[in-house]
């Protein structure tokens, strides 16, 4: 895991503020390291949940509330101007963190980076397991 997070900073261009690279793929599941070292718009995944655990550096989170200004990126992706009404988190290595499918968040970075393990968790998934 060390050397993937070093090899995605190494790799990285002076003005990239992300970087995702996956690790492991079970049909729609996907493992992947993320790399922060700019905060993107807030978002909102509607039918994936997103579970992860930070690795590496430290940041913010804001989830919960209500995501201002909603604009459809992708089918899984809507992305906003900002949230109202969240809940803000301090993050630091070994946190674990559950976003709810439909659930607006954002993450902010504390330094030079925030790299997280997550896995994006797609609700036909959850739902096949009821």
């Amino acid at each position: 895991m060390t050397a993937q997070v070093e090899a995605m900073r190494t790799s990285m261009t002076a003005d990239q503020g992300f970087m995702w690279k996956p690790l492991v793929r079970n049909g729609e599941v996907v493992a992947a390291l993320e790399y922060w070292r700019k905060p993107a718009k807030p978002a909102v995944h509607p039918d994936q949940a997103e579970y992860f655990t930070v690795v590496a550096g430290s940041g913010t989170m804001i989830s919960g509330g209500r995501l201002v200004d909603p604009v459809t990126t992708n089918p899984t992706l809507l992305e906003g101007s900002e949230i109202e009404g969240g809940e803000t988190r301090a993050l630091k290595p070994g946190d674990v963190v559950l976003i709810p499918a439909g659930t607006p968040h954002w993450f902010g970075i504390t330094g030079e980076r925030l790299v997280l393990l997550g896995t994006k968790i797609p609700q036909s998934a959850t739902d096949s397991n009821k």
